[in-house]
């Protein structure tokens, strides 16, 4: 009976330490102001456009989404630190040249936005942006979730970049 509260209290412990240490291994933004611009809920959605044999655009959801509209400034040198979304993001550089590392790219290639450009967050991997410029940059982010989904999560350096 002893020894299994010992165990128990052991096992509470080591949950107690792991927890803590998730925390501490996150790398959280650094430079970076974050505002909601829009969010709204959604049914599932079934999209289908098209123009002719020129363009095609499909969207297809199952259950509540959560959309958002997000605002990010980036100071000169600033950071979203090493982070994940659990779907999909477009997001759009407005202003400055931000530069995203993706965490499962073992060479850590540099990928350089610019003002006017834009790319596409799978939400499958982490990834950090980081503004290695002189002048503040500033992206907006149009993200789709799962209803409820925490929008943003902080995830450790995966150790792949020397930054």
């Amino acid at each position: 009976m002893m020894k299994s509260k010992w165990l128990w209290a052991l096992l509470v412990v080591l949950l107690g330490v792991g927890l803590a240490a998730g925390s501490v291994l996150a790398t959280p933004p650094s430079g970076q102001t974050t505002s909601t611009v829009a969010r709204s809920s959604f049914d599932s959605l079934s999209l289908h456009s098209h123009v002719a044999h020129v363009w095609k655009a499909k969207m297809k959801t199952r259950g509540l989404s959560d959309f958002y509209v997000i605002d990010n400034h980036f100071a000169p040198g600033g950071t979203s630190g090493w982070h994940s979304h659990p779907g999909p993001s477009l997001i759009f550089v407005v202003a400055g040249t931000v530069t995203n590392y993706l965490g499962d790219d073992p060479q850590c290639r540099p990928h350089v936005y610019t003002a006017g450009q834009g790319f596409v967050d799978d939400g499958s991997h982490p990834h950090t942006l980081r503004n290695e410029g002189s002048v503040t940059a500033e992206t907006v982010a149009v993200q789709f979730l799962p209803a409820g989904a925490t929008r943003r999560n902080d995830e450790p350096d995966p150790g792949n970049c020397n930054f």
